[in-house]
């Protein structure tokens, strides 16, 4: 039976569902898009290549959270001081990742699956992570529910595997009513040394293992 869901019945739910959520949150969507150009600025959407099935890249929406605050030199400032008080909030309620819905619905992504990270990550992952991609790239996932950015790099690759070896329908359904329950809640927003979570760098197991080959 979880083959069948994977195979067939899972885009159909994705599908379904993302449909359905575009029609009713179109209202809360554009109202929110505004605040963004007003709060923020433009462009109101945020757009990024990201790896996502069997890394294959497609462009990521979102809608934009950081400003464009640059110093004398013309260079970005850090994310903790693009990241205003709005931009927080849209981060912490999810509203930032309304866009995606669009990504699902298009087929680029599901509704439940690993997080679509950064293209310059790929070459950083062990052999075992690289398995993330075996799925599509999820609104939410595994990871999500079980601490989102609070998690180390290791511990979310590996809940993010974990979720490849385990796809079921009712697994996807624990996943999307947990979610729900974590953004109301607001958990797992920031990392402990980071405004949203610190950038990848490599497995500490790999860096240990190059770092003794030295």
């Amino acid at each position: 039976m979880s083959h069948i869901y994977k195979k067939y019945l899972k885009r159909w739910m994705d599908i379904l569902c993302s449909f359905s959520a575009i029609l009713l949150l179109l209202p809360v969507f554009l109202l929110t898009a505004f605040l963004v150009r007003v709060r923020i600025g433009s462009p109101v959407l945020f757009k990024q290549r990201r790896p996502g099935f069997q890394e294959k890249l497609f462009t990521l929406y979102k809608l934009r959270t950081m400003t464009n605050q640059r110093d004398e030199k013309g260079e970005l400032f850090p994310d903790v001081c693009r990241l205003n008080r709005f931009g927080s909030w849209l981060r912490s309620t999810s509203l930032d990742e309304l866009p995606e819905l669009w990504n699902i619905l298009k087929g680029d992504m599901s509704l439940v699956g690993p997080r679509p990270l950064l293209e310059r990550y790929l070459p950083l992952y062990d052999e075992n992570q690289k398995r993330r991609h075996e799925a599509k790239p999820g609104l939410t996932g595994l990871a999500q529910i079980k601490g989102r950015n609070a998690l180390s790099w290791e511990e979310k690759f590996q809940l993010d595997v974990e979720y490849v070896d385990n796809i079921s329908f009712l697994g996807d359904i624990k996943i999307i009513l947990l979610t729900v329950r974590k953004v109301l809640l607001r958990e797992g927003i920031h990392s402990a040394t980071a405004v949203t979570m610190e950038p990848f760098t490599g497995s500490k197991k790999s860096n240990e293992l190059g770092n003794t080959k030295m």
